[in-house]
């Protein structure tokens, strides 16, 4: 059971961490309009101007990132709409999804996608189907992406156009809007070449005509969220622990030994600990894992390191390419047999 909410109070970004976490997310008085969010906002509008389109998606805060069936607009986690939430949401998360004006780009470009897809109803169209696949198709628990495939853009971590025909879609239409993206010469002699014409051709189409769907819903706003901060990082701490990697004592014993001729030598779990925002770094560039299921991995093992008293064998210089190698090894491996839990 969850303590017991306390209303938050005009200083609220000033309050302890223990404090803060008592508050419901529906009482911090949170606002797009009182936020730096107005800034990426408004260079989205202007790059759906730029494409002469005369689509433009409503936006609300919530909790996370998403766009309901059936409505033209979408959500933006609430925690970007302060400084405190986000140093709050880095705190717990180890990033803050959408925190840079890059990332938070490619997310609202992504977002924008389904939004004008719900808009106009475009996966109703045959040709839309016999581009991006049947949108009937039931959204899987998990999926198993092939990181060298060229039939897919990359925007979004995880290779995410390979979860579903509507991510295909979405993800597809990030990287047209994108004025940056140059998808001509960066997609040139790629299979996903063929979906960018497609979209570049069907904006084209439908450029200044009316959306069919024209409604304002908004799916969990953030002034009807009562769930406390601290029962919010629970549940999301809880979900992303469903993909985090594992590994064998094995792994551990390649890199460490407990043999006692090693005894002076540095713990093992210290010198992970050590090294371990080096470590976050390396494994996050080749796999796009999210920070905090890679440092899950690196508590686990230090708590099994000392658990089986293991220490360092070789030099500084040979153990640490090994051990990010090892969790990169371990996040590849997850990733082609478990695969990527799916975020709806």
């Amino acid at each position: 059971m969850s303590a017991k909410a306390s209303k938050a109070p005009r200083n609220w970004p000033r309050l302890s961490r223990e404090r803060l976490l008592k508050l419901r997310i529906c009482d911090l008085g949170l606002r797009i309009e009182d936020s730096t969010l107005g800034a990426p906002l408004k260079q989205l509008y202007r790059e759906l101007e730029q494409k002469q389109l005369r689509f433009r998606p409503h936006v609300w805060l919530s909790d996370e990132w998403f766009c309901p069936d059936g409505v033209p607009g979408f959500a933006m986690p609430f925690f970007l709409a302060h400084a405190r939430l986000r140093r709050l949401e880095r705190e717990f998360m180890l990033e803050v999804e959408g925190g840079d004006r890059a990332w938070c780009m490619k997310l609202m470009r992504h977002e924008t996608g389904h939004a004008l897809l719900n808009a106009y109803r475009l996966d109703q169209r045959r040709d839309w189907k016999q581009t991006f696949g049947r949108p009937s198709i039931p959204y899987p628990d998990t999926y198993l992406p092939r990181p060298y495939s060229k039939r897919y853009v990359l925007n979004l971590p995880n290779w995410y156009a390979q979860s579903h025909p509507h991510e295909d879609w979405a993800e597809t239409f990030a990287v047209w809007l994108n004025p940056g993206s140059d998808w001509r010469r960066r997609y040139r002699n790629w299979p996903a070449l063929k979906k960018l014409h497609y979209v570049d051709e069907l904006m084209n189409e439908i450029h200044d005509k009316p959306p069919r769907l024209r409604n304002r819903q908004r799916d969990t706003p953030v002034e009807k969220i009562r769930t406390t901060l601290g029962d919010y990082y629970a549940d999301k701490i809880y979900r992303y622990g469903l993909d985090s990697p594992e590994f064998s004592d094995t792994d551990l014993t390649r890199l460490f030994s407990a043999d006692p001729e090693y005894r002076r030598h540095e713990k093992a779990s210290r010198y992970i600990r050590r090294h371990r925002r080096e470590v976050i770094v390396i494994v996050e560039r080749w796999t796009h894992e999210y920070r905090y299921r890679i440092n899950e991995v690196l508590n686990e093992m230090i708590k099994r390191c000392d658990e089986m008293q293991l220490r360092v064998i070789d030099s500084k210089q040979d153990t640490f390419p090994d051990l990010a190698a090892c969790v990169t090894m371990l996040v590849m491996s997850k990733l082609h047999s478990g695969g990527f839990h799916i975020a709806l």
